[in-house]
């Protein structure tokens, strides 16, 4: 097997935990791109909210985003695949969060939006300093979400809530799929659940690149921590858990890495890409 596509979730995999991608990470990218492997962020984020660092890496032209909603070619900058959520989905789902103990926002056109409520909410619900900042940083806070989502009228390419009740939460990872069978529930946080199109997962992201590259799919790996990054690890070649990962994330992987402190994505691609 020669690995020729390398997918990466960021934060708690790519990412150290300050946010920050470490020179023994980059190093083992730099040298796997210089052997032509195509070197892809894949991510809950969307695009313009992945750290700098990383979209600014010379060898980096693919990105899957906001969970497998678009997948993006920075080259050309062309979505190359959208699979976002309709108005009127959107709307049972907003319908079913207004009744949860949460605050939620939603990504449209490749930003965030939150209610100007829930904005206000953002430090009793995320207490995590660097995740706090984060979604200050990348959620424009509006009077009136649900009139201004309806005046947009356009598909939403992610709704993510946050929790502050883990027994709340619990529950919510249960129900919510069976009460919205068309949505792709997952989380990539303690504390949050995130809700996608069916079709906007990061396994059915990496299947349209390796078609849109010609690569089998049996020559790509992808790197993950959370449940949104569960479809990517089954579907790849070479699926890798980091050691911080979720324990289910652990039990399907093919194989288990040091953490995303510890530059676990550096020693995995050194074991299945350079021996």
């Amino acid at each position: 097997m020669a690995i020729r596509i390398i997918l990466l979730d960021l934060d708690g995999t790519l990412l150290t935990r300050d946010k920050q991608l470490s020179p023994a990470n980059r190093g083992a990218l730099e040298r796997a791109a210089a052997r032509g492997v195509h070197i892809v962020p894949s991510t809950g984020r969307f695009y313009q909210g992945m750290p700098t660092v990383v979209r600014e890496l010379p060898f980096v032209r693919y990105a899957v985003t906001i969970n497998g909603a678009q997948v993006y070619d920075g080259k050309e900058d062309a979505v190359l695949r959208r699979a976002e959520i309709a108005p009127a989905a959107a709307e049972r789902v907003f319908d079913r969060l207004d009744t949860l103990p949460v605050i939620y926002d939603c990504f449209l056109d490749g930003w965030g939006y939150m209610d100007a409520r829930h904005y206000g909410e953002i430090d009793r619900f995320i207490s995590d300093p660097r995740v706090n900042r984060m979604v200050k940083e990348l959620r424009k806070p509006v009077e009136d979400f649900r009139g201004f989502i309806r005046r947009e009228g356009r598909p939403l390419q992610k709704i993510q809530m946050f929790f502050r009740d883990m027994d709340c939460r619990r529950e919510a990872l249960e129900s919510l799929p069976r009460n919205l069978p068309d949505m792709a529930v997952t989380s990539s946080i303690s504390n949050n659940i995130e809700i996608n199109d069916k079709a906007a997962t990061k396994g059915e992201a990496l299947r349209f690149l390796c078609r849109h590259l010609g690569v089998d799919v049996r020559d790509t790996m992808a790197f993950g921590d959370g449940s949104n990054d569960m479809t990517m690890i089954r579907a790849a070649g070479i699926g890798v858990a980091m050691a911080n990962a979720d324990p289910a994330l652990r039990a399907a992987a093919d194989f288990v890495t040091d953490t995303n402190d510890a530059d676990g994505v550096a020693k995995a691609i050194a074991r299945f890409c350079f021996d």
